[in-house]
Protein backbone atom coordinates (compact mmCIF):
# COMPACT_ATOMS: atom_id res chain seq x y z
CA UNK A 1 0.00 0.00 0.00
CA UNK A 2 1.23 3.60 -0.95
CA UNK A 3 1.94 5.75 2.26
CA UNK A 4 2.79 9.28 0.92
CA UNK A 5 2.24 12.34 3.19
CA UNK A 6 -0.71 14.36 2.36
CA UNK A 7 1.36 17.93 3.16
CA UNK A 8 4.89 17.81 2.54
CA UNK A 9 6.62 20.64 4.69
CA UNK A 10 5.54 24.04 3.54
CA UNK A 11 3.11 22.93 1.03
CA UNK A 12 -0.24 24.95 1.28
CA UNK A 13 -3.78 23.67 2.01
CA UNK A 14 -4.75 24.29 -1.41
CA UNK A 15 -2.71 25.46 -4.10
CA UNK A 16 -3.66 28.73 -6.25
CA UNK A 17 -6.84 28.42 -8.33
CA UNK A 18 -7.61 25.09 -7.09
CA UNK A 19 -10.06 23.73 -4.26
CA UNK A 20 -10.55 20.43 -2.49
CA UNK A 21 -13.42 18.21 -3.63
CA UNK A 22 -15.05 14.46 -2.50
CA UNK A 23 -15.38 11.94 -5.17
CA UNK A 24 -17.27 8.79 -4.43
CA UNK A 25 -15.83 5.76 -5.50
CA UNK A 26 -16.50 1.93 -4.79
CA UNK A 27 -15.87 1.07 -1.79
CA UNK A 28 -12.50 -0.62 -1.30
CA UNK A 29 -11.54 0.67 -4.67
CA UNK A 30 -9.94 4.06 -3.19
CA UNK A 31 -6.24 3.08 -4.06
CA UNK A 32 -6.89 1.64 -7.50
CA UNK A 33 -8.82 4.69 -8.31
CA UNK A 34 -6.70 7.42 -7.15
CA UNK A 35 -3.81 5.53 -8.94
CA UNK A 36 -5.70 5.47 -12.40
CA UNK A 37 -6.73 8.50 -12.14
CA UNK A 38 -3.36 9.58 -11.29
CA UNK A 39 -2.00 8.06 -14.18
CA UNK A 40 -5.00 9.37 -16.54
CA UNK A 41 -3.68 12.91 -15.62
CA UNK A 42 -0.13 12.56 -16.76
CA UNK A 43 -0.70 11.22 -19.63
CA UNK A 44 -3.66 13.95 -20.75
CA UNK A 45 -1.52 16.75 -19.18
CA UNK A 46 -4.24 17.76 -17.09
CA UNK A 47 -2.11 18.55 -14.34
CA UNK A 48 -2.93 22.45 -14.64
CA UNK A 49 -6.50 21.31 -13.54
CA UNK A 50 -6.07 18.30 -10.98
CA UNK A 51 -3.53 19.08 -8.53
CA UNK A 52 -2.93 16.40 -5.69
CA UNK A 53 -5.10 13.07 -5.26
CA UNK A 54 -5.98 11.67 -1.68
CA UNK A 55 -7.14 8.30 0.20
CA UNK A 56 -6.09 9.23 3.66
CA UNK A 57 -4.99 6.72 5.59
CA UNK A 58 -3.38 6.27 8.84
CA UNK A 59 -1.04 3.70 10.45
CA UNK A 60 -2.50 1.26 12.75
CA UNK A 61 -1.08 -0.95 15.25
CA UNK A 62 -2.99 -3.83 16.40
CA UNK A 63 -3.12 -6.65 18.96
CA UNK A 64 -4.36 -9.71 18.60
CA UNK A 65 -3.28 -12.85 20.95
CA UNK A 66 -0.33 -10.70 21.71
CA UNK A 67 0.96 -10.23 18.68
CA UNK A 68 0.88 -6.14 16.73
CA UNK A 69 0.31 -6.04 13.62
CA UNK A 70 0.47 -2.77 11.38
CA UNK A 71 -2.59 -2.01 9.33
CA UNK A 72 -3.58 0.85 6.77
CA UNK A 73 -7.18 2.23 7.74
CA UNK A 74 -8.64 4.48 4.91
CA UNK A 75 -9.76 7.34 7.45
CA UNK A 76 -12.82 7.85 4.32
CA UNK A 77 -13.75 4.90 3.46
CA UNK A 78 -15.68 4.88 -0.24
CA UNK A 79 -14.44 8.66 -1.31
CA UNK A 80 -11.65 10.02 -2.59
CA UNK A 81 -10.24 13.98 -2.22
CA UNK A 82 -9.58 15.49 -5.47
CA UNK A 83 -7.78 18.62 -5.12
CA UNK A 84 -9.11 20.67 -9.04
CA UNK A 85 -9.38 23.68 -10.36
CA UNK A 86 -13.05 24.51 -12.05
CA UNK A 87 -15.18 26.69 -14.49
CA UNK A 88 -15.63 30.62 -13.36
CA UNK A 89 -19.32 29.06 -12.97
CA UNK A 90 -18.09 25.73 -10.48
CA UNK A 91 -18.35 23.26 -13.09
CA UNK A 92 -15.66 20.76 -14.33
CA UNK A 93 -14.19 21.50 -17.67
CA UNK A 94 -16.02 18.59 -19.95
CA UNK A 95 -12.31 16.97 -21.00
CA UNK A 96 -11.38 16.47 -17.41
CA UNK A 97 -14.72 15.38 -16.06
CA UNK A 98 -14.90 12.66 -19.45
CA UNK A 99 -11.19 11.31 -18.36
CA UNK A 100 -12.57 11.40 -13.88
CA UNK A 101 -15.71 9.69 -15.35
CA UNK A 102 -14.80 6.96 -17.05
CA UNK A 103 -12.59 5.94 -14.90
CA UNK A 104 -13.23 2.09 -13.09
CA UNK A 105 -15.27 2.38 -9.65
CA UNK A 106 -15.73 6.21 -9.78
CA UNK A 107 -19.30 7.51 -8.68
CA UNK A 108 -20.03 11.13 -8.25
CA UNK A 109 -18.68 14.36 -6.78
CA UNK A 110 -20.35 15.22 -3.32
CA UNK A 111 -22.36 18.39 -4.93
CA UNK A 112 -25.77 19.77 -6.39
CA UNK A 113 -26.85 20.66 -9.99
CA UNK A 114 -24.51 18.77 -11.42
CA UNK A 115 -21.75 21.40 -9.96
CA UNK A 116 -19.30 19.40 -7.27
CA UNK A 117 -19.14 21.42 -3.83
CA UNK A 118 -15.67 22.64 -2.80
CA UNK A 119 -14.91 21.43 0.63
CA UNK A 120 -14.68 24.35 3.47
CA UNK A 121 -10.90 25.18 4.40
CA UNK A 122 -11.27 23.60 8.02
CA UNK A 123 -12.59 20.28 6.62
CA UNK A 124 -9.48 20.47 4.31
CA UNK A 125 -7.39 21.54 7.11
CA UNK A 126 -8.82 18.21 9.06
CA UNK A 127 -8.78 15.64 6.50
CA UNK A 128 -5.12 16.72 5.90
CA UNK A 129 -3.42 16.76 9.32
CA UNK A 130 -5.60 13.61 10.04
CA UNK A 131 -3.26 11.95 7.09
CA UNK A 132 0.29 13.33 8.88
CA UNK A 133 1.96 11.46 10.75
CA UNK A 134 5.44 13.40 12.40
CA UNK A 135 6.97 10.20 13.37
CA UNK A 136 4.66 7.84 11.04
CA UNK A 137 4.84 5.85 13.98
CA UNK A 138 1.56 3.77 13.95
CA UNK A 139 -1.07 4.40 15.90
CA UNK A 140 -2.59 1.57 17.98
CA UNK A 141 -6.70 1.34 17.26
CA UNK A 142 -8.85 2.78 19.31
CA UNK A 143 -6.16 4.44 21.46
CA UNK A 144 -7.85 7.85 21.73
CA UNK A 145 -6.69 9.06 25.19
CA UNK A 146 -2.95 10.52 26.12
CA UNK A 147 -1.10 11.10 29.06
CA UNK A 148 -2.72 13.75 31.57
CA UNK A 149 -6.25 11.81 30.47
CA UNK A 150 -8.40 10.93 32.82
CA UNK A 151 -9.84 7.18 32.07
CA UNK A 152 -12.31 4.33 33.60
CA UNK A 153 -10.87 1.00 34.10
CA UNK A 154 -13.89 -1.58 32.31
CA UNK A 155 -12.39 -5.09 33.10
CA UNK A 156 -10.09 -6.66 35.15
CA UNK A 157 -8.93 -6.73 38.76
CA UNK A 158 -9.45 -3.52 38.79
CA UNK A 159 -12.93 -2.83 36.80
CA UNK A 160 -14.52 0.60 37.52
CA UNK A 161 -11.37 1.97 39.51
CA UNK A 162 -10.38 5.62 37.87
CA UNK A 163 -7.17 6.85 37.39
CA UNK A 164 -5.04 9.43 35.14
CA UNK A 165 -2.63 7.79 32.00
CA UNK A 166 0.67 8.59 33.38
CA UNK A 167 2.55 6.56 30.21
CA UNK A 168 1.64 4.47 27.08
CA UNK A 169 3.97 1.35 25.75
CA UNK A 170 2.61 1.29 22.09
CA UNK A 171 4.91 -1.32 21.34
CA UNK A 172 3.03 -3.56 24.08
CA UNK A 173 0.00 -2.03 23.95
CA UNK A 174 -0.01 -1.09 27.71
CA UNK A 175 -0.95 2.08 29.23
CA UNK A 176 0.14 3.15 32.70
CA UNK A 177 -2.94 4.22 35.48
CA UNK A 178 -2.19 6.37 38.55
CA UNK A 179 -4.96 5.43 40.40
CA UNK A 180 -5.79 5.36 44.22
CA UNK A 181 -5.52 2.81 46.50
CA UNK A 182 -6.17 3.22 49.73
CA UNK A 183 -5.39 6.59 50.19
CA UNK A 184 -2.29 5.99 47.93
CA UNK A 185 -1.04 6.98 44.20
CA UNK A 186 -0.78 3.95 43.08
CA UNK A 187 0.65 2.84 39.06
CA UNK A 188 -0.98 0.02 37.64
CA UNK A 189 -0.21 -1.65 34.02
CA UNK A 190 -3.19 -2.28 32.23
CA UNK A 191 -4.16 -3.24 28.53
CA UNK A 192 -5.21 -0.20 26.22
CA UNK A 193 -8.13 -1.93 25.46
CA UNK A 194 -9.42 -1.98 29.03
CA UNK A 195 -9.49 1.78 29.43
CA UNK A 196 -12.27 4.16 28.24
CA UNK A 197 -11.75 7.71 28.57
CA UNK A 198 -14.17 9.74 31.10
Amino acid sequence: MKDTPAVKEGEELVRPGMHWYVLRVASNREDQVRDALERKIKIEKFEDNIGRILVPTQKEKRLKGGNARVYYRKLYPGYVFVEMATMPDGSIPENVWFVIKETTGVGDFIGSGGKPSPMPLPDVEKMLAATIKPDDQPTLANLTFKKGDRVKIREGSFENFEGVVDEIDTQKGKVRVIVTLFGRATPIEIEYWQLEQI
